[in-house]
């Protein structure tokens, strides 16, 4: 059976290809994969390309453990509007490396607006109440991580913390530990990807791209060129420059444009077809429900106004329809005169 045999023969050949191939792949403690960190991220988030090639390239590193041992693993500071995919993106990369999105630290800076709140991050003094537990905000085991997988913390809305909350930082940035001020604990932040989100200069963006949007300038058909320019002027007015000279990257998010808009609302329905499909419920819309979805929206707000559009709009009448033909399994969905959806059995 000569065929028989060839096919064998194949077999083992790419069977010892393989094995050799994993032979020489370098040994690395980190057990994920950053290929497929990477892929999930480029599913999930849309028109921030150069984003996604600085945390590829931060993956690649961390991967093969060449980092100094006296830092965090990495330290990023992402830069833009709401909506457009920052800590969405934190939140996508702690599911690849751990299986879960909620599977990092994170510090909601908003919260932290007093100085006297950094005892909130740091404990409480020694002498005050508490200060001998050395309690703090921050989830040890997830910032610490394991051996084979790094810790993840997020300190989202950098700039509406205290400047005194922030300077309690500089201690993590610059040796990756932090002493609580009991002197009985640490924190040890080595072995941690610690990521920093903020808005700063998004308003002041905003108002230099109205400057062309009337007057001479929109007269001479100029275009704004220098936001970046903009934005980090707000980011050194804001921030103390010991600070910015502690972390390794500073990205910028882009707004999200038109174009991007129609990419948005396929996540957003594929994450709903997911919800349904534990219902055994399947949805259909035409292209005139997926324009006025995309249509209606307000672009100040990025994907966050896509994503509760459907909320407030799709998904009750949706829910509606489920309710009024339990056993119907596929619904169709299309705009009426009034501007409001209707959803119809199939």
């Amino acid at each position: 059976m000569p065929f028989i045999n060839d096919r064998l023969e194949e077999g083992r050949e790419i069977a010892t290809l393989e094995s050799e191939s994993k032979a020489k792949e370098r040994p690395s403690r980190f057990r994920f994969d950053p290929a497929r960190v990477v892929q999930r991220l480029r599913e999930r988030i849309v028109g921030q390309d150069d984003v996604l090639n600085a945390m590829e390239a931060m993956l690649h590193v961390v991967k093969a453990d060449i980092g100094t041992d006296e830092r965090p693993l990495a330290v990023n500071l992402f830069l833009g509007p709401t909506g457009v995919g920052k800590t969405e993106t934190v939140r996508l990369i702690a599911e690849a490396i751990h299986g879960r999105s909620d599977a990092l630290c994170r510090i909601d800076m908003n919260t932290l607006a007093q100085e006297h709140y950094a005892a909130a991050l740091t404990g409480a003094p020694p002498g005050y109440v508490g200060s001998k537990e050395g309690h703090t905000l921050f989830d040890i085991d997830a910032i610490q991580g394991s051996y084979s997988k790094p810790g993840i913390v997020l300190f989202d809305e950098l700039e509406k913390a205290s400047k005194e909350v922030v300077r309690s930082l500089l201690n993590v940035l610059d040796s990756g530990q932090l002493v609580l001020s009991g002197g009985t604990r640490k924190i040890d932040f080595r072995n941690t990807l610690i990521f920093m989100t903020s808005n700063i200069g998004a308003t002041d963006v905003v108002a230099y791209r109205s400057n062309f949007e009337q007057g001479w300038r929109r007269w001479l058909r100029l275009t704004p060129r220098n936001e970046a320019c903009v934005q980090q002027q707000a980011l050194y007015r804001h921030f103390d420059p010991e600070f910015l000279n502690r972390l390794d990257r500073i990205l910028p998010f882009k707004k999200l444009e038109g174009q991007w808009w129609t990419s948005l609302l396929d996540i957003e329905l594929a994450k709903l077809d997911k919800r349904l499909a534990k219902h055994n419920v399947s949805l259909q819309l035409t292209e005139d429900v997926r324009h006025w979805l995309c249509e209606h929206r307000d672009p100040r707000f990025g994907a966050r106004d896509l994503a509760r559009r459907l909320r407030v709009t799709l998904e009750p009448a949706l829910a509606s329809a489920m309710l009024q033909y339990p056993e119907e399994a596929s619904f169709h969905v299309q705009v009426v005169k009034n501007q409001r959806l209707i959803v119809l059995p199939v």
